[in-house]
């Protein structure tokens, strides 16, 4: 809920919100794991705004089959898992 609010200006209140995904993660092999939490907004007021400039260059909304290949890997491979039915998934761990 602050994650939407500071980066795309939108008002989402606690009992909209159901956790979706978890991806445990590691970006490279000398970089500390991280677990990535995937909540679902169900509803929420606003208009998406880009208020990160350097990190995010538009807001569209994307059939998952559809996404363009700029998708950063981790978020894409939360999508599929959400589109796949699966709560969890890893990545980059073969690489360690």
């Amino acid at each position: 809920m602050r994650e939407a609010q500071e980066e795309a200006g939108l008002i989402i209140e606690r009992g909209n919100v159901e956790l979706v995904h978890l991806i445990h993660l590691v970006d490279s092999p000398s970089a500390r794991p991280r677990i990535g939490l995937v909540f679902r907004a169900r509803s929420w007021s606003g208009t998406p705004s880009i208020l990160e400039p350097d990190r995010c260059v538009e807001w569209r909304w994307w059939d998952p089959k559809d996404l363009p290949a700029e998708v950063v890997p981790y978020t894409r491979q939360a999508i599929e898992g959400i589109v796949a039915g699966q709560l969890y998934s890893q990545l980059g761990w073969d690489e360690r």
